[in-house]
């Protein structure tokens, strides 16, 4: 019931908005275009007043966070995406309505059990700026230093919550009744997506992952992750060092203040890669609304500054092998290293032949990167690896998703910043560094120094527990046990076996006993009645046992 009010909820919104003349204007729709002048609420033309990009982040922004960081994700895609909706798009970034801040003192009092005053020399009611989840507002700490104050939206775990649930629906229905829906995993991305968004509820979560980041990067004077005030930080009010800087929007702002915009946006990538491959942590929300730069003065240098750590993800070390391989051999064009990857990865169906789908990435891929390789887009090639996906039924991993749309951002940023941007140059050293670190001289000599102590302070034991295991063998503690179904019928065909090679041996020595006790009688044989009893038992005996050895079970 929930899902179909949500629906009602939505449709609302796309009407009151104007929007369903969009649906009208389709191919598929405009025969029935006639049925839009009917309908009741198109008789008030003022519902649909103002630009189209203007109304559809209005709908947005009324749909609650999962829309608005739909927007966020469709802000940096000026490849797919009109331009007059990305520039409309780009305001979801930290334009999004704000909440009066009358009720985050509030909250704030409510989370630290005291007035304001209490704790900050000064307050600023007025947000800072307001995103889908949260807002923050300027305060001055008693001791005179400037911080950020975040508060979760009032309501919002409930409404997306709702949100999630009906995705869900809609993801579990495309599975049942689109054929390729169980192969691209609908349900298992709506799963991942739900952990992502209920993590960045979580502003505990968020401050220590802020701290992580910027413990990683300590020795970086160029990348810059604010301090978090564990004192002042609750689930749903973050406190974190108040950072100055230009939005990384701004490129004419950036070019007065003498920032490099080449050197900028290489150095997003290269930033990017080293927490996926060096640290296995790395900032999963690189919209440009999070993205501040500090122009350099004298000596020192620009220098990058990051906030919003709300959604951070990390690789296994399967996953960061996988992509490593993949980045380098679409790099050096070895698609046959490419189909080898997604075989050995087990990602595409048993019996997929290796030359079939060799041959769909090349042609694919090919017309791509014939390219300049400043000119070739990561987004426009995940696209098309994805139609690979489609046509071999290749199991899409719920966990790469965010890395994914991650790159997607970083590139869509960089390529802003400076068109020329040459991503798979950048992220090459990376790339090959961290191979050589995992699988060359070094990786073995890394592999060697942790694991070689572990071994040594496991040798002394050795012995002693190698006599356990022995000893519960001998008094029968240890029962070696194989379940696997084919395993059990070996065993019982090989029984089967046994047991009719052993009645056809015995029947034999009974036949060849009843022969040599008839030729060594005495007695003259003139019919069968004249044979020893003897030799009739054995060689009836021995008949009955071959005629049974010779059955199929």
């Amino acid at each position: 019931m929930e899902q179909f009010l949500r629906l009602l909820a939505i449709q609302r919104a796309f009407i009151k908005y104007g929007l369903d003349e969009f649906i009208f204007a389709t191919p598929l729709f405009k025969p029935f275009r006639i049925i839009f002048y009917m309908l009741p609420w198109n008789w008030f033309g003022q519902r649909r007043k103002g630009p189209r990009a203007h109304r559809l982040r209005l709908m947005l922004e009324e749909l609650g966070p999962i829309y608005v960081k739909l927007g966020q994700i469709l802000s940096t895609r000026r490849d797919i995406v009109p331009e007059d909706i990305v520039n409309e798009f780009a305001k979801l970034q930290d334009d999004v309505f704000p909440f009066p801040g009358a009720e985050a003192r509030k909250i704030i009092e409510d989370a630290y059990e005291c007035k304001l005053d209490e704790v900050f020399l000064e307050f600023d009611e007025t947000p800072l700026a307001s995103a889908s989840v949260a807002q923050v507002h300027r305060a001055t700490l008693n001791d005179g230093r400037d911080f950020i104050i975040k508060v979760l939206r009032p309501g919002v775990e409930t409404l997306i919550r709702k949100d999630l649930s009906l995705l869900q629906y809609l993801a579990e229905k495309a599975e049942k009744y689109y054929p390729k829906g169980k192969a691209l995993r609908f349900t298992g991305v709506v799963r991942e997506f739900e952990k992502t968004l209920l993590n960045e509820l979580d502003l505990q979560r968020e401050a220590a992952n802020a701290s992580q980041l910027r413990r990683n990067f300590l020795g970086e004077e160029r990348y810059y992750v604010p301090e978090i005030n564990w004192k002042l930080t609750r689930r749903n009010v973050l406190a974190m060092e108040r950072v100055d800087g230009i939005s990384v929007r701004d490129a004419d702002k950036l070019k007065e203040e003498g920032v490099d915009l080449k050197w900028l946006a290489e150095f997003g990538v290269e930033v990017f890669f080293t927490q996926v491959f060096r640290d296995n942590f790395f900032h999963a929300d690189m919209h440009p609304g999070n993205i501040f730069v500090g122009a350099g003065k004298g000596d020192n240098p620009a220098t990058v500054k990051v906030i919003d750590f709300g959604i951070m993800c990390s690789l296994t070390e399967f996953d960061q092998r996988y992509l490593a391989d993949n980045f380098i051999a679409f790099l050096n064009r070895d698609y046959h290293r490419v189909a080898a990857l997604h075989i050995e990865s087990g990602w595409v169906p048993k019996g997929t032949r290796m030359d079939e789908l060799e041959s769909a990435i090349r042609t694919v891929c090919e017309p791509l990167l014939d390219r300049p390789m400043r000119e070739i887009s990561f987004g426009e090639l995940l696209q098309r690896l994805f139609q690979i996906a489609r046509s071999f039924n290749v199991e899409i991993m719920p966990q790469l998703i965010m890395l994914q749309k991650t790159i997607i951002n970083i590139e869509g940023i960089g390529r802003e910043l400076y068109p020329e941007l040459d991503l798979w140059k950048t992220a090459r050293p990376q790339l090959e560094r961290w191979m050589d670190e995992r699988i060359g001289v070094r990786g073995l000599m890394k592999g060697a120094k942790i694991n070689i102590p572990k071994l040594i302070d496991r040798l002394p034991d050795f012995p002693n527990k190698a006599l356990d295991v022995l000893d519960q063998l001998h008094e029968g503690k240890i029962e070696m046990e194989n379940k696997s179904k084919e395993i059990h019928e070996l065993r019982q065909e090989m029984k089967s076996y046994n047991q009719r090679t052993v009645l056809a041996v015995v029947g034999s020595g009974f036949l060849l006993s009843a022969s040599i006790i008839y030729a060594l009688d005495n007695t003259i044989h003139g019919d069968f009645l004249s044979v020893p009893i003897v030799s009739w038992l054995l060689g009836f005996s021995g008949i009955m046992m071959l005629y049974l050895s010779w059955q199929e079970k």
